[in-house]
């Protein structure tokens, strides 16, 4: 039995093995396989994931599966579409690769991938390439959080070489992606060109590469235990405290921004938008509504906080009729959807020949229940402590023109059921980023 492999699964027996057929994933199952004859609790999946780049896609497939078929491991094949995002074609391709991972991964399953020293080292060279700091220069992790489970690269100390011994050993036949000799990729250029020429001069530069990102690691593991507890006193919910910010260094400011982002799953962003965020957010003039938009996201200040919150357009002119009230209705903007029925507010239900909508604003003066005076809408957003940004977003059930609920905010009085059976309207929102 191979007790590194099995010490490197960290007691994981339900695996899904990332298996594009090349080398580094073949020869990963297959030393997986044969540990299962070791321990029969073992539960292997693969997944191919069929991103329609090469025109050899559907044969890397079909050698895919047979092999899984001849070694009686269950097989997946995921057909994906690269976004049109604006990134490169290796960054689609590989948010297409996890996304699909996610999807797949059952109830207790750990994500398995190849990744090995050589990889290792190459990310560490791309890291130094984009200027990275410590939390970079760390590279990947041998354990990783994701998608509520974990990834494990078992082979990450293990060099290339060996995986061709192995693999030449043993006989094993893999595909070879015509798209790896293509120098113009950053990655393949590192292990074409430069990799070569550094282990020529210095035999031993994987493994020191490797050490020393190892060393970013561990530096990063101990700077996010020694501010965890200064973290946490800032955090409320998904919001940061920033007076206490800014009686800090410059340094340890940052360091706190980096990990409140980390914490809420941000894409961690360049250290030059990190300054943005605190000059230009955090430290705008008081009476300042001041956004920062990063990527789909925004960074936001409020009330003394710094927010950090999914960039959504106003819906303040828009009106969507909403035709049959026993049906879930959309909104726009990824907004999540209204019903009636179950919980919500309890609102009388509409007249005969009342239609009904939904709109993002309502003018003039509102009476809602428990207040007694009437209130401009603008008034009752201050008051009932709504943020700026979703003062366009949040909806509002019209019957005719007259407005009746915000869900969860507040009923009209006009739409107040009274000495009658009432509706419920619930907002069940998509995202809760905000």
């Amino acid at each position: 039995m191979d007790t590194s492999l099995l010490s490197a699964l960290r007691g994981r027996r339900q695996l899904l093995v990332a298996y594009s057929g090349g080398l580094d994933s073949t020869v990963l199952l297959h030393q997986l396989v044969r540990l299962r004859e070791a321990c029969p609790e073992m539960r292997l999946r693969a997944i191919h994931v069929h991103h329609g780049i090469s025109p050899n896609a559907d044969r890397w497939a079909a050698h895919c599966q047979a092999l899984c078929h001849r070694w009686q491991v269950p097989f997946e094949l995921a057909y994906v579409e690269l976004g049109q995002d604006g990134l490169g074609l290796e960054a689609q391709a590989r948010n297409a690769r996890y996304q699909a991972f996610e999807a797949a991964l059952l109830p207790g399953e750990a994500l398995v991938t190849a990744q090995h020293l050589d990889d290792q080292c190459e990310t560490l060279l791309l890291a130094l390439k984009r200027g990275s700091g410590p939390a970079g220069l760390a590279a990947m992790p041998a354990e990783l959080s994701f998608a509520g489970s974990v990834i494990l690269r078992p082979l990450l100390n293990t060099p290339r070489a060996q995986l061709e011994a192995w693999a030449d050993r043993h006989q094993l036949r893999w595909i070879d992606d015509e798209s790896n000799q293509d120098d113009r990729y950053d990655r393949n250029f590192l292990r074409l060109r430069i990799l070569p020429a550094l282990e020529a001069r210095w035999p031993h530069f994987t493994q020191a590469a490797a050490r020393s990102a190892q060393l970013c690691g561990e530096q990063e593991q101990l700077l996010d235990e020694l501010l965890a507890p200064e973290l946490a006193a800032l955090m409320d919910g998904r919001t940061l405290a920033i007076a206490p910010l800014e009686g800090m260094s410059e340094h340890k400011r940052a360091a706190l921004l980096r990990r409140w982002l980390a914490a809420l799953n941000a894409p961690m962003p360049a250290r030059a938008t990190l300054q943005r965020i605190w000059d230009e957010v955090a430290q705008s003039r008081e009476d300042a509504s001041p956004r920062l938009k990063v990527g789909d996201n925004e960074a936001r200040r409020y009330q003394g906080r710094l927010w950090w919150i999914k960039a959504r357009r106003g819906q303040r002119q828009t009106v969507i009729p909403w035709h049959d009230a026993r049906t879930p209705l959309r909104l726009p903007e990824a907004l999540g959807t209204l019903t009636f029925g179950g919980e919500g507010d309890s609102v009388r239900a509409p007249r005969p020949g009342e239609r009904l909508s939904v709109r993002f604003g309502a003018p003039g003066t509102l009476y809602i229940v428990g207040r007694d005076r009437g209130r401009t809408l603008k008034k009752l957003w201050q008051e009932l402590q709504v943020p700026p940004w979703r003062r366009e977003t949040t909806p509002i059930l019209f019957y005719d023109e007259q407005p009746v609920c915000a869900p969860g905010l507040f009923v009209t009085r006009e739409g107040q059921a009274q000495n009658e059976p009432g509706w419920t309207l619930a907002w069940h929102k998509e995202h809760d980023d905000e």
